[in-house]
């Protein structure tokens, strides 16, 4: 069974559209990246990401990623994530979600 949430609960959640920037390698972690996104009036955020294992720095540069743009921010490994990129999880792969067109960055998602 999941847990159901309201309709007002889940309009509490900003998702958004970012355009990744740059992606780094946090060091002394196999599988942590450092992202920066545009999310165009909102700026850009850094995120950290565990998906190393599974994607290459340049093929993430450019991709239109689905962002949680309100959660507090967090230090993970030392650095500062100021919000999450969303993923299915496949059988513990993550697979990004992404828009299927180019979306101007900071796009609410509805």
């Amino acid at each position: 069974m999941v847990d159901e949430i309201s309709f007002d609960e889940f309009m509490k959640i900003d998702l958004r559209v970012g355009v990744i920037k740059s992606v780094d390698r946090i060091k002394g972690s196999d599988n942590l990246y450092k992202i920066i996104v545009d999310l165009g009036e909102l700026g850009e955020r850094q995120l950290v990401a565990g998906i190393a294992k599974w994607y290459k720095p340049e093929e993430l540069i450019g991709k239109h990623i689905v962002v949680v743009v309100n959660l507090k921010p967090k230090r993970i490994f030392g650095e500062t994530s100021q919000g999450m990129l969303l993923a299915a999880d496949e059988d513990g792969v993550p697979i990004l979600l992404t828009t299927d067109k180019p979306v101007k960055p900071g796009t609410r998602i509805r």
